[in-house]
């Protein structure tokens, strides 16, 4: 009988991971709609996407920090930076007291578009989010923060991974 039960859980286990695959799947194809509509190549729209929600947090990136987040050289992301820039979709600013640290800051217009571009989604997840309990929400909530702190343990522990 434990087994049965066990087995029943492994199997609703990969259900999640299933369903969390496509919805990561879903989001990719997503950014890649968002770049095309903006007229970006898909790295720098993923670039764009993690500036603003950086600062959306109250967490601006670096330049360094962005470099790790999408994965890109030093040299490349200060290339697509220059990029971002020049067409108006970034700010890079020397906010803080010690002058050679760098915040990205979205340009005027770039949430304004963002928001055109996924807030008809954000309402229709909201919607959907709104037919469960406070309390449930908690726990899917804690439960995301224990996937996202173990996958990114994986990613960046570098001695693991292939």
């Amino acid at each position: 009988m434990e087994e049965a039960v066990r087995d029943g859980v492994a199997e609703q286990r990969e259900r999640l991971m299933e369903s969390l695959r496509i919805y990561g799947a879903h989001y990719g194809r997503l950014s890649r709609r968002f770049a095309a509509w903006l007229g970006l190549h898909s790295t720098d729209a993923t670039a764009v996407l993690e500036i603003t929600a950086a600062e959306e947090r109250g967490a601006p990136l670096s330049p360094a920090r962005l470099s790790e987040r999408i994965s890109l050289s030093t040299g490349a992301t200060t290339a697509l930076l220059n990029r971002l820039e020049s067409a108006g979709h970034i700010t890079r600013v020397r906010e803080h007291s010690d002058r050679r640290v760098i915040t990205l800051r979205g340009g005027a217009h770039i949430q304004e578009r963002a928001d055109e571009f996924f807030g008809p989604l954000a309402h229709r997840l909201d919607a959907v989010m709104s037919h469960y309990p406070p309390q449930l929400l908690a726990q899917f909530e804690a439960f995301m923060a224990d996937l996202n702190t173990a996958m990114n343990g994986y990613v960046t522990d570098g001695d693991r991974t292939p």
